[in-house]
């Protein structure tokens, strides 16, 4: 497995992994409409290509050695969340999503730990996250990278209004694990 930034020619195969990863996590907690319009609006490829040649975002993919899509980090700067947050320049950590046949292969922990680096090189005050209340295998996971819960807050898809639990992992310089 290897580790490289995302590209348009990612779009494709980026936009398919969220969708399923998405779905497969959470999809029968959603009425069909309220699912279908969230993933046209976060997982559409246009949306994901936008966010790709933006400036606010940027995805790191770890692919196998024949070049397919393993998993997927998203980091997103200036965050989103900053608001509920004591942090004076946090990143936000959007999604970190890894293909279901390749579940325990440490693709969560390589993406993870580019995204404390990231952070780092960024001289980044914290890393924000928001994890779905009922998700308590991603807070599990969230917690042994020393992230823990500092606010009730809520997500949207479609029409319906998830309880979220937003995480921050703070920093110091020279000191992002």
């Amino acid at each position: 497995m290897q580790l490289r930034p995302a590209t348009l020619a990612d779009v494709p195969a980026l936009a398919a992994l969220g969708r399923e990863s998405f779905t497969h996590a959470f999809g029968p907690l959603y009425h069909p409409d309220d699912l279908a319009a969230f993933l046209a609006e976060v997982h559409d490829e246009e949306a994901v290509a936008g966010e790709i040649a933006g400036k606010e975002c940027r995805h790191a993919l770890a692919v196998d050695e024949d070049g397919s899509l393993l998993g997927y980090c998203k980091l997103r700067y200036p965050s989103k969340l900053g608001a509920h947050s004591q942090a004076r320049d946090p990143l936000e950590l959007g999604q970190l999503y890894c293909a279901g046949h390749a579940t325990g292969r440490g693709i969560g922990a390589a993406l993870m730990e580019w995204a404390l680096r990231e952070a780092e090189a960024g001289s980044h005050d914290a890393v924000l996250l928001s994890v779905y209340s009922g998700n308590t295998g991603a807070q599990r996971f969230y917690a042994r990278y020393g992230f823990a819960k500092i606010a009730d807050i809520h997500f949207r898809v479609g029409n319906q209004l998830d309880d979220e639990y937003l995480f921050e992992k703070r920093l110091t310089q020279g000191d992002a694990s």
